[in-house]
């Protein structure tokens, strides 16, 4: 049986719940999904000093779950619209490691030319600058967020799914698009209910990001176990053990 790592890297653990509900129903019976939860940080993550701390917390909660002693991963999946930490964990994990937002856009691509709508009115910079990152710009049309965050469509699906199908349909007619990603951990299964209502194709965020950890490829690693290339200091104990070990200033391995 496959096994599947997903990393929320926000705290919250009805987050974790719908990563872990809607991914496993995306993967299959055929495949064993984990999710971690970020044991530090933001209960969502919605600006630039969230996000920066979510890139270390997404790193300590793969170090926890690879720590507690379950089956090793076949792919890693960041269970958030915006990818924290991504590069990190490919560049120290020796299996595929992918994230919601690069996910959808690899899968809205294939359409032609997309928008995307989410929620939190900071996201829009932040997931401009990750497209550019990963060579999406050229396809991406624009995006649109909506003033909730995540969270705060989470906890009121109906108004979530009348303001989000509002929202796609004016990407849809304002930008010329072939796709709209639906992006957002919290927004997990609302695509598939606003889809009546929107003239292309909505992509959920989740539901890419598990097809597509789970398609990719095992590519040769230079890594042969998880690994960082650094030695840590005041860091949690499974990440420092996934680092270089610390020097002596004569170059002896410490004790």
């Amino acid at each position: 049986m496959r096994q599947l790592l997903v990393i929320n890297p926000n705290t919250s653990a009805s987050v974790s719940a719908l990563l872990q509900r809607h991914v496993q129903a995306a993967a299959g019976s055929h495949v064993r999904v984990r999710t971690a939860t970020a044991r530090f940080g933001a209960p969502y993550i919605a600006c630039e000093a969230s996000y920066a701390v979510a890139s270390h917390a997404a790193l300590d909660a793969w170090a926890a779950a690879l720590a507690d002693g379950g089956s090793a991963p076949d792919a890693v999946l960041v269970g958030c619209f915006g990818d924290p930490g991504l590069m990190a964990l490919r560049e120290s994990s020796p299996v595929p490691v992918t994230g919601l937002a690069e996910a959808s856009f690899i899968t809205a691509a294939r359409q032609g030319r997309f928008g995307i709508v989410t929620g939190g009115e900071r996201w829009g910079p932040m997931l401009q600058r990750l497209a550019q990152a990963l060579g999406h710009a050229p396809m991406l049309a624009g995006i649109h967020t909506v003033a909730p965050t995540g969270a705060q469509l989470a906890a009121d699906p109906a108004a979530a799914r009348a303001l989000l199908a509002q929202a796609c349909r004016d990407v849809v007619r304002q930008m010329g698009v072939q796709a709209v990603i639906l992006g957002g951990a919290g927004l997990a299964g609302m695509a598939g209910a606003i889809q009546p209502e929107v003239g292309v194709p909505v992509i959920d965020s989740v539901v890419a990001g598990a097809q597509w950890a789970l398609r990719t490829p095992a590519l040769p690693s230079e890594r042969a176990q998880p690994r960082c290339d650094v030695a840590w200091e005041r860091v949690s104990p499974e990440l420092a053990a996934l680092g270089l070990a610390s020097r002596q200033p004569d170059g002896a391995a410490a004790a």
